[in-house]
């Protein structure tokens, strides 16, 4: 006999989202005009990149084979501020950071799509 497990009325992605700072895009604005450059991370796809991304952003893909490398080089003492399109990657991507050990990060709650463009 199998038990089917019940379901988690909270998708893991939203839990874990609970863990991060979260900020809308005015927030998130204010705070990358001043933050440093090579803080700014869109973890969206090379071709999302491309055709449209944040001023100042550099691309680490987090569905790409060399994310955790790309991890390893970052500064863990550093502020980033981390986005993708809708949220759900970046809070895996944040996730992943802070078990790499860097833990001051600001995430863009909504993505790109918060925005009003």
């Amino acid at each position: 006999m199998s038990v089917t497990p019940p379901a988690c009325p909270i998708p893991r992605w939203q839990l874990l989202k609970q863990e991060l700072t979260n900020v809308g895009p005015a927030d998130f604005d204010r705070l990358r005009a001043t933050a440093a450059p090579g803080t700014l991370l869109d973890v969206r796809r090379a071709e999302e990149y491309g055709s449209y991304h944040l001023e100042g952003a550099i691309n680490v893909d987090y569905l790409g084979p060399d994310f955790l490398e790309q991890l390893d080089a970052l500064d863990p003492d550093q502020t980033y501020l981390v986005y993708c399109r809708s949220g759900r990657r970046s809070v895996r991507a944040c996730t992943l950071m802070r078990n790499a050990g860097i833990t001051r990060l600001v995430h863009l709650d909504g993505g790109i799509n918060a925005y009003d463009r």
